[in-house]
């Protein structure tokens, strides 16, 4: 390997660290991590013991490797230092670098092709997010992720990637006595609550009883400290089903049929008792309004709760 330097980019920490434990794992045999690797926060890291490591002759390994952590406060303070040791690094010893971004337009970043290499982990777009999701859990896991219900569980989590690796994995342990992750995991452990929460804010809302369905919403940022992620795909979760099993019903199939279908045991009366106070356009405007408040969000443009609040209201009245 002719690298001598890694610099490891993303913004989700959890990949971040996984893929410098595999760089690490690659570059050094376990039995020589006792005298070939050291591992530093970059706030507390000295540039002068960076270089010492990295230029001492290695004791019973190939090389040494030096991690630096969060690498940002580190780059900064060190900026020449780094530029010079970029163009001659050592050829005993490695530099992993990690950082939440890295500007390809600096001198330093210019440098880095010629001694080393850039791992930029790109967050995985929405359509990627599953597949990712069910690599995850063969990988850490060692458990098969449904499809289906990798899909639910970005419904209901939203997209941030760390949340819905620490799901995955608290849903491996729920999950522990089986092979696979199934929808029904899903739902009893990461769904049931915040679905069940939006059902409660819904029914208010259409029954007319604006500060009834305002206060549940509240209740539900105040008791999940997650809501303000995952309120919205709890929504949008229970609107598609309202949904789907409304254009069902206009197709002429019973009410059975379509709660077998869609696998609506738990509060059926009140899940159809629902869908007869609502037309099909309205829910349909709604699942409207819900991504126009996920895209607002995730720009910056509003903040979830007062934007949720915002649309109950409106509802409601």
């Amino acid at each position: 390997m002719s690298e001598r330097i890694y610099v490891i980019a993303g913004k989700e920490l959890s990949r971040v660290n996984a893929r410098c434990q595999e760089l690490v794992d690659r570059l050094l045999e376990p039995e020589a991590r006792m005298t070939g690797l050291l591992s530093v926060d970059g706030a507390q890291a000295s540039i002068a013991e960076i270089f010492d490591e990295l230029r001492t002759m290695p004791f019973l390994t190939t090389q040494r490797v030096v991690v630096v952590r969060s690498a940002e406060e580190f780059i900064s303070k060190n900026r020449p230092a780094l530029e010079k040791y970029f163009d001659h690094p050592s050829n005993t010893g490695i530099l992993i670098l990690t950082v939440g971004k890295w500007l390809k337009s600096t001198k330093l970043a210019k440098k880095l092709p010629k001694a080393g290499k850039l791992i930029d982990l790109l967050p995985p777009k929405r359509g990627e997010l599953g597949r990712y999701l069910i690599d995850h859990a063969r990988q850490a896991n060692d458990k098969t992720l449904d499809r289906n219900a990798a899909a639910l569980l970005i419904d209901l989590m939203g997209e941030n990637l760390t949340q819905l690796c620490n799901e995955v994995d608290k849903l491996a342990l729920f999950a522990r006595d089986d092979k696979a992750i199934t929808v029904r995991h899903v739902e009893a452990l990461a769904g049931h609550n915040r679905v069940f929460g939006a059902f409660e804010v819904i029914e208010a809302m259409m029954a007319g009883r604006p500060m009834q369905a305002i206060e549940r919403l509240r209740n539900m940022f105040a008791e999940d400290k997650s809501a303000e992620y995952t309120v919205v795909g709890a929504f949008a979760y229970h609107l598609r089903r309202l949904f789907q099993a409304k254009a069902m019903l206009e197709k002429g199939e019973s009410p059975r049929t379509v709660g077998q279908k869609l696998r609506i045991w738990r509060d059926a009366d009140r899940f159809f008792s629902q869908l007869r106070q609502t037309s099909l356009r309205q829910i349909g405007t709604t699942i409207e309004e819900l991504a126009a408040i996920d895209h607002a969000v995730k720009t910056g443009r509003t903040k979830t709760q007062v934007a949720m609040e915002q649309l109950v209201l409106k509802l409601a009245g």
